[in-house]
């Protein structure tokens, strides 16, 4: 086991595709930090690798709500304290990535498209040591976080797609309404 790895994603909105990734993650070393990317407005930037990773609709949640759903959602899931934590990383803006995490550390990545490629390579360029869990076609996913964001602006069923932790989290802060409230104002501007 390493003695460090490091595993990221944007979880807008922590689903349990996520949670696949993060438990492979945990077996892979003694202590995981989960870096959170696009933690704030300040380090989202536009990549034609993914273009709407950028939107405002995009990145409804702050790092303080995706930081609790990732720590809540793997403390149900048995996952001791001890184990992990949770911080920001800013893959659109590398030169600030080693005030959170440590180089000498593992970094876990999963491929799924030219955007997983893209980071892999900013990695790498900075000399991260990249191991790749597995590598899927998008059709092979468990699910996203834009369709579970799709689905609550749609009134579709979504709880199934979430761990139970992530289902209550974003109902008892109300996460769904605001959700919903952007898109309706994304929608009115695009009219305009």
């Amino acid at each position: 086991m390493d003695p460090t790895g490091v595993i990221h994603g944007r979880f807008q909105m922590l689903h349990k595709g996520h949670i696949e990734y993060l438990l492979a993650g945990l077996e892979r070393c003694r202590y995981l930090l989960i870096g959170v990317s696009n933690p704030d407005p300040a380090t989202t930037r536009f990549t034609s690798a993914n273009p709407h990773r950028s939107l405002p609709l995009s990145n409804p949640l702050t790092y303080f709500e995706r930081f609790q759903m990732i720590q809540g959602a793997l403390l149900e899931a048995g996952v001791a304290r001890e184990h992990f934590d949770v911080v920001p990383f800013p893959i659109n803006c590398p030169q600030l990535l080693f005030n959170y995490v440590p180089l000498d550390a593992k970094y876990y990545m999963t491929i799924y498209d030219d955007w997983s490629l893209e980071k892999k390579a900013t990695l790498e360029s900075l000399g991260c040591n990249v191991e790749i869990m597995w590598q899927r076609s998008n059709a092979e996913k468990f699910t996203s976080g834009t369709e579970v964001r799709r689905r609550i602006v749609e009134g579709l069923p979504w709880q199934d797609l979430v761990p139970p932790f992530t289902y209550q989290y974003v109902i008892e802060h109300h996460i769904d309404q605001r959700l919903c409230a952007m898109a309706a104002q994304a929608k009115a501007e695009e009219q305009q």
